[in-house]
């Protein structure tokens, strides 16, 4: 059997990569816009940091229920309703009057973000053959990089240069855009897979499964307890402005992409496993070493290459172990749980640099990142052992 993706099976996928990138800027231009949100609202960065942590939380609840109240649905159709309710968040987000107005618009958009992410790669999933599915949730999952090269950097641009308002407003649109284009790009599908209360509570008591999800949750608190807190960073730690901001998200987005392009090529040949082991130590170590090079702008550009390229290495490759891991049956709800962990480490990273950052800035950060990823590698480790054991062995400790 040919390992190409036919036309119509490119189109579809770049369509579904497109919303998540549209998904993963509106969720994450919160911490390149720090700044200027901190401005338009009177906030503190502490407070604007918080809106990360709704979102983060928000989405790490809804995704697994959304596929319990709305997983017999086809997945587009909970593609299509997410995309309509992040728009309408982002909207929302865009006119708020004050912060408690800020804080319900993440909600909304945590609300649909929880109907897209997980979705988005089963279904990517679903239009290939196994032989390329590998390939299928790399093009999907490309949508993430993306983001990370041109959206977040953008975002912080039109941020600083418009304002806050105005790009929450472009969010909104290109949301409603992306969702007409997965409505006339991607096939409706089959009927999607009933989810129980049940079915969550069984994938969890499992220990290979339940080990698995906080892998991906200490990686996203690591990468997130520094990510979040760039923009001060810059401007506390290394005198940059606005442009320097700029810089090191786009350097950041650069070597993403070329982090997510090699694991795209290299899952053919290398274990989910031994990626995701490369791409953490590679992250530590370069957190180490940004901790101890002399402040200057430059020297952290160059570090954050590795950096980025080393954490773009292992979003692409927890979901492809994720999905190897699971049945058909439990698929749908084993990648909701993998982007609810995901975007709850998110959450639980922000709040935490948000506590950490004014007690002991730059170096709390870092030693805190360092910590989280070590956590996720144990983690990892005993995913692997207790993948090896007998089913009726892998249950999760009572």
């Amino acid at each position: 059997m040919s390992n190409a993706l036919s036309l119509s099976q490119r189109r579809a996928l770049r369509a579904l990569s497109l919303a998540y990138f549209v998904q993963a800027t509106g969720a994450l231009s919160i911490a390149g816009s720090l700044t200027a949100i901190s401005a338009a609202w009177q906030l503190t960065d502490s407070q604007s940091a918080r809106l990360l942590t709704v979102f983060g939380l928000t989405f790490a609840l809804a995704a697994p229920l959304a596929q319990v109240l709305f997983g017999h649905y086809r997945r587009r159709q909970q593609v299509l309703s997410g995309m309509l309710l992040f728009s309408l968040g982002a909207f929302a987000f865009a006119l708020s009057p004050g912060y408690g107005a800020l804080i319900a618009s993440r909600v909304m958009m945590g609300l649909g973000a929880g109907l897209i992410g997980p979705v988005l790669v089963a279904l990517g999933a679903e239009l290939t053959h196994e032989q390329q599915r590998g390939r299928a949730i790399g093009i999907v999952l490309l949508g993430v990089s993306m983001a990370s090269l041109a959206g977040i950097p953008l975002a912080a641009w039109i941020a600083s240069l418009w304002g806050a308002k105005v790009l929450f407003a472009l969010v909104g649109l290109i949301s409603l855009l992306s969702g007409l284009n997965i409505l006339f790009s991607v096939p409706s599908g089959p009927e999607g897979t009933p989810i129980h209360l049940a079915d969550i509570a069984g994938v969890l008591r499992k220990g290979e499964y339940l080990s698995a999800f906080l892998v991906v949750f200490f990686i996203t608190a690591g990468v997130y307890s520094f990510y979040s807190f760039i923009a001060p960073l810059i401007r506390d730690t290394y005198a940059g402005g606005t442009h320097a901001v700029s810089a090191a998200l786009t350097v950041l987005g650069v070597a993403g992409v070329l982090g997510n392009l090699y694991v795209t090529r290299a899952a053919a040949r290398l274990s989910a496993e031994k990626l995701l082991i490369t791409g953490m130590l590679l992250l530590i170590m370069d957190t180490a070493l940004i901790t101890m090079l002399p402040k200057i702008l430059s020297i952290l550009l160059l570090a954050l290459v590795v950096w980025a390229f080393a954490t773009d290495m292992l979003w692409p490759s927890q979901q492809r172990r994720v999905v190897e891991l699971s049945s058909t049956k439990l698929r749908g709800v084993a990648l909701a749980l993998t982007s609810a962990f995901m975007f709850g480490g998110i959450g639980f990273g922000s709040a935490v640099a948000a506590w950490i950052y004014p007690l002991a800035g730059f170096y709390g950060l870092t030693g805190i990142s360092v910590a989280f990823i070590l956590m996720a590698l144990l983690c990892l480790r005993l995913s692997e052992r207790l993948r090896k054991l007998p089913a009726s062995e892998q249950a999760a400790p009572q």
